[in-house]
């Protein structure tokens, strides 16, 4: 009897024995299930992966726990609470007004020019000039045509420049011809009383018609000056100087008048 009971007692401490150790085994596990699972991990790692990679594993696994240690050791961010935005009004785009082509067309813009000032017209007034016509006789006649010569202070002298100018294309169809030597020039004129003093240069004293073109020369000057209300006479100058004959006897050595011819 005494041999059950022992019998009986070693049973039960054999079953209280394992119970404890089971629970010892449980209790362990349950305290290191994160690193029992991570052995477990490199182990089907080093079963199912090539050679090395349970050490990059092991590395890995430690970098993350090394930052979540880290993670949970630092002070937590503050949080930061955004208002949604209230949507604003609808823009509306307005399209830009189309202007339809015209068949119109501006004309272009011209730039005024400042305006010059006018320049005065020339004032001009009408003279009578002699010149000489040989009529179908022979006869030697003088041949009045009119210039338009511009007013200034010495109108007697424009006078006869115009005279030694000669006649015009149309006067010459008419016959009208210019006795007075060529190259005469007019070196001054001067009226004293109601004698005109007018001097020539040398060339008015050769003239090639003769007699008759000297008597010619100086009716053209004298008819031409005495339209000149003021003026009855002229006496011929050449040079400034006064001479009594102009070629072969015609006188010149008093003042001139129309009726001397």
């Amino acid at each position: 009897m005494a041999t059950n009971k022992k019998e009986y007692r070693g049973g039960q401490i054999l079953v209280i024995f394992w119970l404890i150790f089971l629970i010892v085994i449980i209790s362990v596990f349950m305290f290191n299930a994160k690193k029992i699972k991570e052995n477990f991990n490199i182990f089907l790692t080093s079963v199912t992966s090539p050679s090395g990679a349970e050490k990059i594993l092991l590395i890995d696994e430690t970098a993350i726990s090394e930052a979540e240690t880290l993670q949970s050791s630092e002070p937590a961010a503050p949080v930061i609470v955004i208002e949604p935005v209230r949507p604003s009004e609808p823009v509306v785009i307005q399209p830009a007004p189309v202007t339809q082509p015209t068949d119109q067309t501006t004309p272009p813009r011209t730039q005024t020019q400042p305006q010059q000032p006018a320049t005065p017209a020339v004032q001009t007034r009408d003279r009578n000039i002699y010149f000489t016509q040989v009529s179908n006789d022979g006869q030697i006649l003088q041949s009045r045509v009119t210039r338009r010569i511009p007013v200034s202070e010495t109108p007697m002298q424009d006078v006869l420049n115009a005279l030694l100018r000669g006649p015009s294309a149309d006067e010459i169809n008419r016959g009208i011809i210019n006795i007075i030597p060529p190259n005469t020039r007019v070196l001054s004129t001067t009226v004293r009383g109601n004698t005109a003093y007018i001097s020539f240069n040398e060339d008015f004293l050769f003239n090639s018609f003769g007699v008759e073109g000297y008597i010619a020369q100086l009716r053209q000057i004298v008819w031409t000056v005495t339209e000149f209300s003021n003026v009855r006479d002229v006496q011929v100058l050449v040079d400034g100087r006064r001479l009594d004959y102009l070629g072969d006897g015609v006188w010149i050595g008093s003042p001139i008048s129309r009726q001397s011819f």
